[in-house]
């Protein structure tokens, strides 16, 4: 809003510094500083509110440390996020952006899931709360979503070429294309195209590319969302994770929408796609601001509200900004902590199918919880994951120029 109001100032008034608006970096510097400055200063009435209607976390007796001191903690604080970064991005982002808009959909929709499966927990005493298959009915039709708006959407394109500033090379005008080109990490001329799965079908094959395409997406945002919905199980983990990655998602937006850095780097240019990083400012800020009441020991949780949107916003990033091959290792704690939970579930069927008594591989799964069990205090397991995943975070942003 305020962007086409300074817009307005400027062109039709001539309004001294109204020009600074359009700044990308500008307005992206507000942004983190408004989601900041919001989630810290009313995140404790909200927690203030959500105690007042006994919004609390009812704790399962799974024998660890300190577990039973959580019972009765506000939940559902992912409201803080989300309103801490929807509203700097409606007051400071072009509303006209896809990518944006895409964004801003995926955050409200996931929340509303995550809100609908607290509300079960909370106030129908239900702790298995929303049904698995309603949560995975809910992602498939996100990803569905998502994947027809890139799909489909002739306002995303892609340009491969930007060795010239001015997409001119011998005399030929580089154009924008719309293509499912994503990037191989570690490679050399490392665009892959989604169509090439299927390219052996031979003719007007192009055509059908949607039909790969937009199942890998619905498998992306499930398997994020999901990632990140295990992996918020002790203080400040989930939140602290998601900003290291949220910022790594940042840089790679910047990079991916200027065509100087584009073309410097020698990566794929994305036309309109620098305009998400007002919205990744605005979500970073959330994410920090979250954490100073989130971390140990924790005043809020984010509940399913925020866990399941922050999975999905992170996944949806992602596959913009065509690095959703990066996400197993930019996502590596999430992607260790789901991978934790299948082989736990996975060998204790085998062994009990086997010998009619399971056994477990870890203490137990999350992951984060074998440590528990193992006697490590919470707050080390946390300031430990988050180093590996500021290591896995720079590892990430390295390939945009180890090839």
């Amino acid at each position: 809003m305020l962007y086409y109001l300074f817009e307005l100032l400027e062109n039709q008034y001539q309004f001294p510094g109204a020009s600074v608006f359009q700044y990308i970096s500008f307005r992206a510097s507000i942004a983190i500083i408004l989601s900041m400055g919001f989630s810290l200063i009313f995140g404790k009435k909200i927690i203030n509110f959500l105690r007042s209607q006994q919004i609390g976390e009812s704790v399962r007796d799974l024998g660890l440390d300190g577990q039973k001191e959580k019972e009765g903690t506000p939940t559902m604080g992912g409201i803080i996020i989300l309103i801490s970064t929807i509203i700097p991005v409606l007051l400071l982002a072009r509303l006209d952006n896809i990518y944006v808009l895409l964004l801003v959909i995926t955050m409200v929709w996931m929340c509303l899931i995550g809100c609908i499966d607290d509300y079960i927990k909370i106030f129908k005493k239900n702790k298995d709360g929303l049904k698995g298959k309603f949560k995975v009915i809910g992602q498939v039709l996100l990803g569905i979503f998502v994947g027809s708006v890139l799909y489909f959407n002739e306002g995303v394109t892609v340009r491969t070429n930007v060795s010239h500033l001015n997409g001119i090379e011998n005399g030929i005008v580089n154009q924008d294309i719309s293509a499912t080109l994503t990037t191989i990490p570690l490679l050399k001329n490392n665009e892959f195209d989604y169509h090439s799965l299927i390219d052996w079908l031979g003719f007007e094959s192009e055509s059908y590319t949607w039909l790969i395409f937009i199942p890998i997406v619905i498998f992306i945002i499930t398997a994020v969302s999901n990632g990140a919905n295990l992996t918020d199980g002790i203080d400040g983990l989930a939140s602290g994770t998601s900003a290291i990655i949220v910022f790594a998602l940042g840089i790679f937006a910047w990079v991916s929408g200027n065509v100087n850095f584009a073309s410097y780097l020698n990566i794929m240019y994305i036309p309109n796609v620098g305009e998400i990083s007002v919205f990744i400012a605005a979500f970073l800020g959330a994410l920090i601001g979250f954490l100073w009441y989130n971390a140990f020991p924790a005043q809020i949780f984010m509940g399913d509200t925020g866990s399941l949107a922050i999975g999905a916003v992170i996944s949806v990033i992602a596959i913009i900004v065509r690095k959703e091959l990066l996400l197993p290792l930019l996502c590596g704690v999430f992607f260790i902590e789901t991978l934790s939970v299948i082989i736990q579930v996975s060998y204790f069927k085998y062994t009990r199918s086997k010998t009619g008594i399971g056994r477990r591989i870890f203490l137990m799964s999350p992951l984060h919880h074998h440590f528990q069990k193992q006697g490590f205090h919470e707050s080390k397991i946390v300031a430990r994951f988050w180093i590996i995943g500021i290591v896995m975070a720079v590892l990430t942003v390295v390939t945009l120029k180890l090839r």
